[in-house]
């Protein structure tokens, strides 16, 4: 988060971090926990959830900028592969965050185009 907030000054808080976490987490497990979707797409779901759970990452978190980029791409590459597997309505059904945290997700996901997304409350 922090290598993006500096890419794109005043779209990133570690507040609207901290806002949006819970939310992504409780629609991952609506995601995984959903029988519409796909097999394969909860089982992935599942993985990323695990990965982004465990104190053990690709990339060792205490290593500056790169520590803690690999869990936001990883991420951004699931969403996308749910939400093409999927389709975007599992997505906004599950979300239960705020409009702008929706909208930061759908863009993080592919779902939207234009510039750098914006956390919710950002300036």
């Amino acid at each position: 988060m922090w290598l993006y907030a500096r890419r794109y000054p005043g779209t990133v808080g570690l507040r609207d971090a901290l806002q949006l976490l819970p939310d992504l987490l409780r629609l991952l497990q609506g995601l995984i926990t959903d029988k519409a979707v796909q097999r394969g797409v909860r089982v992935k779901l599942a993985l990323l959830l695990v990965y982004l759970l465990i104190p053990v990452d690709l990339v060792p978190d205490f290593l500056p900028v790169i520590g803690y980029a690999d869990d936001i791409i990883i991420l951004a590459v699931a969403l996308r592969f749910a939400v093409r597997s999927a389709g975007p309505e599992p997505l906004r059904r599950h979300w239960q965050g705020t409009t702008a945290g929706l909208a930061f997700i759908e863009k993080l996901a592919g779902l939207r185009s234009g510039g750098a997304p914006s956390l919710p409350g950002a300036r």
